[in-house]
């Protein structure tokens, strides 16, 4: 059957489209020592007719998929003040609670709100935060997710990662046939658009650094081939179809390269291709097998998993005719790897007896942290801020999140199909 492709050529950060998801977001493991805090629904500041003020209930949301807080629910806060006129910070205190953060919208003007919000120290009786933004009705999420970072910066001092996006592949099977949709959502799974559609495979998305691409395998001629996309545009630019095996594609950290696997020369080994003269160089040459590559930030090393020692382990490389050198030597497999934005972390796919699971190494003392249960986890892809960890629950054809420390996780399940092969973006403008 020949392959039907179709692209959705719109900017996906224009925010123009029905809020839906396409994923649901269930939390699966907790944490007990999240901070307490109440966000107060935010109070619609004029006479004229309200707007959907619902997309903010995504700050408690977001705040609690963090792992890191514990909002509490809308129907048990103690009161629900729109100003500091009206504040009283001791019944708070008395409850328990750390944080508190009011907000209201109001017209602007030209179809634009002005959207403000506070946040306080309740304990302290002092404010931490307070911004006034502008946003207009198809962007009042997207400013909402902003207001999650800004609180979760302000408490944790680490940059949040709420007003990101991920990329997945899902699959429908009918009887004998399949199809498959390279996406794109808010990492809550809400306003999903769809890249590319096709009756053949399409696997291994990667971020450019900037945000604005992406690099896949896709099979629709029935064979690999490695294209890149604006996604903005919907341009797609096929940059390998060398005979054999074209797999694995993945940005540098400058955006000025991409590493692969190739089996062009007869084995497969890693590759990098100069995007701007169409360069290539050999970064490993072994009878064994090599692929899955990852940049390091210096965007000159890489990682790699390859079978050389009669099962797949993790190398790392430090340039073109460089001699690789094992970083991993626990457990009988692993696989994987991504590095962490920072430099500071490894995640891969570590085999425990029978099981898969997700694991963490620290790339300075070789320690590994195992994260996950298993039995098949998958295609680990780290946070822009490298709090958390998306991955494939590849029995459950789910995707999955959990904590750096492994001690929050939550399940994100297509509301129809398989979803697997998750990456997660850079941070977006």
């Amino acid at each position: 059957m020949k392959a039907l492709l179709t692209f959705t050529c719109i900017l996906i950060y224009a925010w123009a489209t029905p809020s839906y998801a396409i994923l649901n977001v269930e939390i699966t493991q907790g944490t007990e020592d999240a901070l307490p805090i109440a966000i107060v629904p935010f109070y619609w500041d004029s006479k004229e007719t309200a707007p959907d003020l619902s997309d903010f209930n995504v700050i408690a949301s977001d705040l609690l998929r963090s792992g890191r807080f514990a909002p509490v629910p809308e129907d048990k806060l103690l009161s629900r003040p729109t100003s500091t006129e009206n504040l009283d910070f001791s019944s708070w205190k008395v409850a328990g609670i750390d944080n508190l953060v009011i907000g209201s919208v109001r017209p602007a003007g030209n179809q634009q709100f002005a959207v403000k919000f506070q946040l306080f120290d309740v304990f302290k009786g002092e404010q931490l935060l307070g911004y006034s933004l502008t946003a207009d009705a198809s962007s009042l999420r997207y400013t909402a997710h902003h207001i999650s970072d800004l609180i979760y910066q302000q408490l944790t001092g680490q940059k949040g990662a709420f007003n990101t996006k991920v990329a997945y592949v899902t699959v429908i099977r009918d009887k004998d046939t399949a199809s498959y949709k390279l996406e794109v959502s808010d990492t809550d799974g809400f306003n999903p658009v769809t890249i590319l559609t096709s009756s053949q495979p399409v696997m291994s998305p990667s971020w450019s650094p900037d945000g604005s691409r992406l690099a896949y395998v896709s099979f629709e001629k029935r064979r690999a081939q490695i294209y890149t996309q604006i996604l903005s545009s919907g341009e797609r630019i096929k940059v390998s179809e060398f005979a054999g095996l074209n797999g694995a594609p993945v940005w540098s950290p400058d955006g000025k390269k991409l590493a692969m696997t190739l089996s062009k020369d007869g084995n497969a080994d890693i590759y990098v291709l100069t995007l701007k003269d169409k360069s290539l160089q050999r970064m490993s040459k072994h009878w064994g097998i090599d692929t899955e590559p990852t940049w390091l930030p210096d965007s000159r090393s890489l990682v790699f998993t390859s079978n050389r020692s009669g099962k797949p382990q993790l190398y790392k490389v430090d340039g073109p005719g460089a001699k690789p050198r094992r970083l991993t030597f626990e457990g009988s497999y692993n696989s994987s790897a991504e590095i962490s934005k920072d430099g500071q972390k490894m995640a891969f796919v570590y085999k425990d007896k029978s099981a898969f699971k997700i694991a963490t190494m620290d790339l300075e003392t070789g320690v590994i942290e195992v994260l996950t249960d298993g039995p098949l986890d998958e295609s680990p892809s780290f946070a822009p801020n490298g709090s958390m960890i998306l991955y494939a629950e590849g029995q459950r054809a789910a995707l999955a999140a959990v904590s750096a420390d492994g001690r929050f996780k939550q399940r994100l399940v297509a509301k129809e199909g398989e979803v697997r092969e998750p990456s997660w973006s850079p941070f977006l403008q």
